[in-house]
Order: structure tokens, then sequence, then C-alpha cells
């Protein structure tokens, strides 16, 4: 199926500034929520959220959490440069062990005013776990759309992770045009939150409180979690014409063994994914054990196009992809599936697990708009435009949406 001439501009709604929330309700589960149910368009309060889901629902929420991703150094010539750890590159790639890990690491960064770095180490003190700590950061490459730097700090008995918790800044979406706060740090961060990796928060999740989720389990919805570690390119706008000509970014997965299983007993259930993160997961599940079924390399990297080019055999249904999976990671001995996905989710494409969706309101022109419109068709605007003509809040710390097609 050919999807690469899907034109962007029709996805594109028009969204005045006013309208995108700048900070977080003071409660989080006091926020509207857009509901389509039976085909019916209404609006309700997020709190309702437990009545309002099918009683055989099963969701499926992500669990990463959002790092203190922005460093702030100041030059002695009061040049102000801000660093944007993206993903570890040494000594490890994996999220999880590279926080554990003492000076020096190289990440992946984004640099804000790096024209006024020309050459040279930068340097800021810092106080962490109240000692006086040294940071310092040097250029080791420039890539295409990023730099390779390395931090180096001289109390080694401290982890990355404890430079960043302490001294990093909440990585708020730019489009809020605004500064990070003290606030940021816990409203920016789902009350799930488990492991550190992520740039962006699944914003879906901010809404969900620890009584909403005792509600749930009153009412007998199931629930399960998994990981997809959000990167900085969830705000990359499409700038091209056509959706073929957009490149998605590729993000961290970890999926349980249990959860795996979870999934497979649960064929018959409502399974809704909480945010674009989690549907983009689960749905990567089936493509990652097709190109495991068909012997393809590096099966556990879903590429963008995969859904739209690979063959898929007459008896290879979703359950058994699951059941691939999980005998292999059983022949593995292993307990949890790792992989990465490039998946990108339009209009034409066939869900293989998802059937609804908790979500927020997206970005014009956005990928994730296309996701929103894959799932319930040309609707999407409809949803919009009632949004817009009932003051709901938009983006990241705005309203919600359950989508159940």
């Amino acid at each position: 199926m050919d999807v690469t001439g899907i034109k962007i501009d029709d996805y594109d709604y028009p969204l005045p500034d006013e309208k995108i929330a700048k900070y977080p309700l003071a409660q989080r589960d006091q926020s509207k929520l857009l509901l389509l149910k039976d085909g019916e368009i209404s609006q309700r309060k997020f709190s309702e959220i437990p009545d309002l889901l099918p009683s055989d629902s099963l969701l499926l929420f992500n669990e990463t959490r959002v790092i203190q991703a922005r460093l702030l150094f100041q030059k002695s010539t009061g040049a102000q440069i801000e660093i944007f750890c993206l993903e570890p590159v040494e000594p490890v790639n994996d999220f999880q062990l590279a926080f554990q890990q003492s000076p020096p690491v190289v990440w992946k960064c984004f640099v804000g005013n790096a024209r006024r770095w020309k050459s040279g180490p930068l340097q800021t003190e810092l106080t962490v776990a109240n000692q006086p700590v040294i940071l310092q950061a040097e250029v080791k490459e420039k890539l295409s759309d990023a730099f390779l730097i390395s931090f180096s700090w001289d109390k080694p008995a401290l982890s990355f992770a404890d430079i960043l918790e302490t001294s990093g800044h909440t990585p708020l979406p730019p489009y809020l045009h605004r500064e990070a706060e003290e606030t940021d740090k816990t409203r920016y961060q789902t009350v799930y939150a488990r492991l550190n990796g992520s740039v962006a928060a699944p914003t879906a999740g901010l809404h969900f409180t620890e009584k909403i989720l005792q509600q749930l389990d009153e009412k007998g919805i199931d629930k399960d979690r998994l990981i997809l570690h959000v990167g900085a390119g969830t705000f990359k706008p499409v700038s091209a014409d056509t959706i073929g000509k957009h490149e998605m970014h590729t993000e961290q997965i970890r999926v349980s063994l249990r959860t795996l299983k979870h999934l497979y007993r649960a064929s018959e259930k409502k399974i809704i994914p909480v945010g674009t993160t989690s549907m983009r997961s689960l749905e990567s599940l089936f493509w990652m054990a097709l190109r495991l079924h068909k012997n393809l390399p590096d099966p556990f990297h879903v590429q963008q196009w995969d859904p739209y080019q690979l063959s898929i055999p007459e008896d290879f249904s979703s359950r058994k992809a699951l059941d691939v999976l999980i005998r292999f990671l059983e022949k593995e001995q292993s307990n949890e599936l790792k992989g990465t996905t490039q998946l990108i989710i339009v209009p034409g494409y066939t869900f293989r697990y998802a059937r609804g969706i908790v979500t927020n309101f997206h970005q014009p022109k956005s990928t994730l708009l296309l996701l929103v419109s894959a799932l319930i068709g040309p609707r999407w605007k409809e949803a919009y435009r009632f949004a817009l003509q009932n003051d709901f809040r938009f983006l990241s710390y705005g309203d919600s949406c359950l989508f159940l097609p």
C-alpha cells in the first residue's frame, strides 16, 4: 500500500496561541475530556474516565520518566550555551545503564547558541548531594543535526543521573515559549513514571492521578505498562509537502515478557493505549514479530514503512505475532524485549491491537495528528473543531480525548 503521497496540508487546522495551554491545571484530573463514542462527540471531565471506558478495556500506559535534559553553561564572555541531552552514545547507549555511569560520558545533544561556542570546553559549578561539583562539556563531533558532547565531572562517585536530576532543567516543548519552573519537574511527569529516558512527557498520561488509577481497579478495568523513551523528534514538524518525504525519528522500546503474555491472554479485550507513544509501542510489536518470523535483518528495529511494504502471511494473526515474541524471549531466557521503532501510523494503516486511544490534542500538520486520523478517520476535523469552539486547552499541558471508534 502506498501512503507516501498523503498531503500534509490536509492535516492542518487553525490553532491560535491563546488555545495552547502554557501551564497545567492545578489538579490533573480536572481537565476536559472530549469523548468520541458510538459516533457521538461530547464534552466530559477527565475524572469521569473510569465510567466512560468499556468494561472489557485493557489500558496500556507508557511508564517512561522525563529526564531533566537541559544543561546551561555560561561562557566567560557572558554568552549562555544550552546543551539538550538527547540520548547516550558512550560508554553505553542503553538509557538505564547510561545514567549509572561515572565520567566521562558521551551523549548526542542539541546545542543552543552553538555559534557562540567556537572551541574548547565549557565549565560550570554545581552543587550535587550537598557537595560542589565542576561539570565540563566538550564537543567531540558535529553531526548533521546535532553534536556528540563529552561530559566529565570532578566527583566520579556521582552518576550522570545525579548531575542531571540536580542541575538539569525540564525539557518543556518549544511551543510553550517559556522557561521551565520548579513545578514543571513534577507536573511534566506522569504519576506512574518509572524509568528515566524521555526528553518529552507522554502527555496523555499527565491527567491520571493515583485516585483515578485506583478507581480503574475498582471498576475492573485491566491495566498494563510498557516503555517508549520519547525523543525530541516528537516535536519535529513535518516540513515536507507529502508524508513520504518525512523521516521518523528512532525511539527505544522495552516490553516485559509478563506484559506480552498479558496481551496474548487479553486478545479479546479492547486494548486502549494511553497516548500515541503507547500506541506506537503496542503496534510496533506486530512488526517486530513479523520481521523475526521472516528472518529479516535487525528484527527488533521497526522501519518507518514496514506496515505498508511488508507482506503478511495469511495465517500470521496479531495473536500469533505475540506468540512469536513470547517464544523468542523464552528461548533466549530473557524477561524483556528491547527494540527500537521508527513506525509511522498514517491513514490507511490497519491497527493490529489498539481499539481506541486516550490522547491529547496535537499540533497541526504533525505525525501525531495523522495517527489520530488513521484511527478515527476524517472525523478528527469535527472533533478538533468542537474542541476549539468549546474552549478546550491544546497540546502538552492541555485537555484530553478518549476516542473509541
